[in-house]
């Protein structure tokens, strides 16, 4: 049974409780720390991205396509929207012989208010390209490419491309193929339902891939891991609490969103992965939880969670910037 993590108060009382999970697990399946319930079944969202990647890479996609470190951060990312991310999106269509027209992710504004108003202030109209999963979605055009087989329909389950990301998806968190279900994500293709303790499993193998067991795919591993810990903007977006967590650990902890509040961390060469999911999908709960459970777990020193900490105070404002309230980690 989920747990309450969070409280919201204002005056003293507390106004808004928000319940969660959470399980923090070695590469060798041992669970390090919990709380609720460890083995929730949810959906894996975009924090699934880094294992969808990986037949890309492991079957030499970064060599076919000279695709760079800064553009596989890209691949696996839910950016922003800013112009870097757009620009490395049409850069890395335009590496496979195409243009943002194949994108099949829909149109939705970008995740930085910023990027939207820029965009509405220049006269022109959100596109595909500023859809956060764009860069996953060329990565999946890609893998079609390398396949030989037709990029049309890719977003599908039945598409031969995403075939072969369920079986890899499988494998990187240690589902059995029979037991990985899926539903339809909010850009178009499958997301994955699986239990939370194979979520974090999956990060604890992506943190130390030496220690991870992944036998053929610990360089594609490796890869990745490194890239999302070097181009942290890349992956997310300025102001955003998975950049200002790489970031102030200089790389040490990699953070990945996923939709309706799931999140995902790893521990660089630390052998470790941690998952939460908030129960009632709230966006706004996130970053202070992501401060929380990597506070109660004891993986940042007392100056970066200090600095987070000035970055993300945990106040409430009001209209006015007056301090009203407080957000409250209770577990």
């Amino acid at each position: 049974m989920s747990k309450v993590l969070l409280h919201y108060t204002r005056a003293g009382h507390v106004e808004n409780i928000h319940r969660g999970d959470f399980v923090a697990v070695n590469s060798a399946g041992k669970i390090i720390s919990s709380i609720g319930n460890a083995y929730l079944p949810m959906f894996w969202r975009s924090a699934a991205k880094p294992f969808q990647a990986l037949p890309f890479v492991k079957n030499g996609g970064l060599e076919k396509y000279n695709i760079t470190d800064e553009e596989l951060a890209l691949l696996v990312s839910s950016h922003s929207g800013e112009e870097n991310h757009v620009a490395l999106v049409r850069k890395i269509l335009a590496k496979l012989g195409l243009d943002e027209s194949v994108l099949d992710c829909g149109v939705v504004r970008p995740m930085s208010g910023k990027a939207f108003k820029k965009i509405i202030a220049a006269g022109e109209k959100v596109l595909p390209v500023h859809n956060a999963c764009s860069g996953k979605h060329s990565q999946i055009i890609a893998l079609a490419m390398m396949l030989g087989v037709d990029v049309e329909g890719y977003i599908r389950p039945e598409h031969p491309a995403q075939k072969i990301i369920f079986k890899h998806v499988a494998m990187a968190s240690r589902v059995p193929e029979d037991k990985l279900e899926i539903g339809i994500d909010g850009c178009g293709v499958p997301v994955f339902y699986l239990p939370i303790y194979n979520m974090s499993l999956a990060y604890a193998r992506l943190s130390t891939p030496a220690k991870g067991d992944w036998n053929d795919y610990e360089v594609a591993a490796t890869k990745i891991r490194d890239a999302m810990s070097k181009y942290p903007q890349v992956v997310s977006g300025t102001g955003r609490i998975d950049l200002a967590v790489n970031e102030v650990t200089h790389g040490r902890i990699i953070a990945k969103i996923g939709a309706d509040a799931v999140y995902c961390l790893a521990v660089k060469d630390g052998d470790l992965g941690i998952t939460f999911k908030i129960e009632d999908g709230s966006y706004a709960a996130v970053t202070p939880m992501t401060i929380a459970v990597l506070k109660y777990l004891d993986l940042l020193t007392k100056d970066e969670a200090s600095e987070l900490d000035k970055l993300f105070p945990p106040v409430l404002k009001n209209h006015r910037g007056e301090i009203i309230g407080t957000i409250e980690a209770v577990f």
